[in-house]
């Protein structure tokens, strides 16, 4: 991997972590593009873990909230949302992947995720907040959140979809999905380091620099793309992900099953 490639692949992992279009199902498509086959088990923690920066800066409050009271609604709704996704992650997590690796199914996960988006906005407006989330409401979220764990279908996706799915106020959707990515990738960072362990650190040879740098992007264009998704949610729509999905996904599709240039 190219200094280049690091910085690509980071502001690729920041921009599309949180908006609704999968950076994991962009990792792996880039990664095929750019010919990438070493492991970058090391740099998919560093940037994962950069763009968890973002959140907790713009997030600040509600984070600290959480932690002084552990006991809050807040913080217990976060909790009941994460439980469903480490269990789904946990029991499907092998079988996943394959999936990252070969990318087989990748061209039909974005079209599936801008199915999902489409029908979240054709949903009814939802007056949800804090104080009337439910603890089911919180589950299915993070329900979810557990599918995602297939490359192309968006974690920040299905979260707001879940999220506007049950009733909830645009802002909370946001803010709870977001939220919600906390846990989600700190602890995705705990079992890739785990793995990496595991594996003698073979990752070590992609250059630190380029790692470094990767995350650092990724922390930055985390922090735009919360933004533009916070505005979004608040005064436009998500249709327009569901477009560019479609089209992306068509595209893959088509080389996965006639061109072959890259799959």
């Amino acid at each position: 991997m190219t200094l280049f490639e690091s910085l690509f692949l980071g502001l690729v992992q920041g921009l599309t972590e949180f908006l609704p279009i999968s950076s994991s199902g962009h990792l792996v498509l880039f990664q095929h593009l750019f010919g990438i086959s070493q492991d970058v088990l090391l740099f998919d923690i560093a940037v994962h873990i950069g763009t968890l920066i973002p959140v907790v800066i713009i997030f600040r409050d509600e984070v600290v909230k959480m932690i002084r009271a552990p006991m809050g609604r807040l913080t217990l709704l976060v909790i009941a949302g994460t439980i469903p996704t480490c269990i789904i992650g946990l029991l499907f997590k092998k079988h996943m992947e394959e999936l990252f690796t070969s990318g087989r199914t990748l061209g039909l996960e974005f079209v599936i995720t801008g199915i999902i988006l489409w029908a979240a906005e054709s949903s009814r407006r939802g007056k949800k907040e804090l104080n009337s989330t439910s603890w089911l409401d919180a589950v299915f979220v993070g329900i979810m959140q557990g599918i995602a764990i297939i490359p192309a279908i968006s974690r920040s996706g299905l979260t707001i979809a879940g999220s506007l799915f049950r009733g909830f106020d645009r802002e909370w959707a946001a803010r709870f999905s977001f939220l919600l990515s906390v846990p989600a990738i700190l602890g995705a960072a705990v079992l890739h380091t785990k793995d990496l362990v595991n594996e003698g650190g073979l990752c070590l040879q992609i250059n630190p620099l380029a790692i470094a740098a990767g995350a650092a992007v990724a922390a930055v264009s985390g922090y735009v793309s919360v933004k533009i998704m916070m505005k979004v949610l608040t005064s436009g729509n998500m249709r327009m992900f569901s477009i560019y999905l479609w089209v992306l996904g068509g595209l893959i599709i088509i080389d996965q099953f006639f061109t072959h240039l890259y799959f």
